[in-house]
């Protein structure tokens, strides 16, 4: 065999396959996987249920003020014990979204009339 043709065979049992393998489970666009920063409740079930539950009953007091509340998501928080209160201001979460997401979180923990 030519090393021509030894290139050709290479070629075809190794990079084609894997290349049609890349093409068919490319990973999904973040934009599918991010929940739009207009909506709170998507935001607030995708990111925070997970640790304050989804009635915003754990490791959240809604009698601290607002603006306190709005820095903790923003810059996040250090707990007395793990886990942490990440910050998201760099994870795209702009003050108007955080206070979105603070007054969703304090509706949700308001008796229902």
């Amino acid at each position: 065999m030519t090393l021509n043709r030894i290139k050709l065979v290479a070629m075809i049992l190794f990079v084609l396959p894997i290349t049609a393998i890349c093409i068919v489970f490319r990973a999904t666009p973040a934009a599918a996987i991010t929940p739009a920063l207009d909506d709170p409740a998507a935001v607030y079930k995708a990111k925070c249920a997970v640790c304050h539950s989804p009635k915003a009953e754990k490791s959240y007091d809604p009698a601290i003020p607002q603006d306190k509340q709005i820095e903790g998501v923003l810059k996040g928080k250090k707990a007395e014990k793990p886990p942490n209160m990440p910050a998201f201001e760099p994870k795209g979460i702009t003050p108007e979204d955080a206070k979105a997401l603070v007054e969703y979180m304090q509706a949700l923990r308001k008796p229902a009339s």
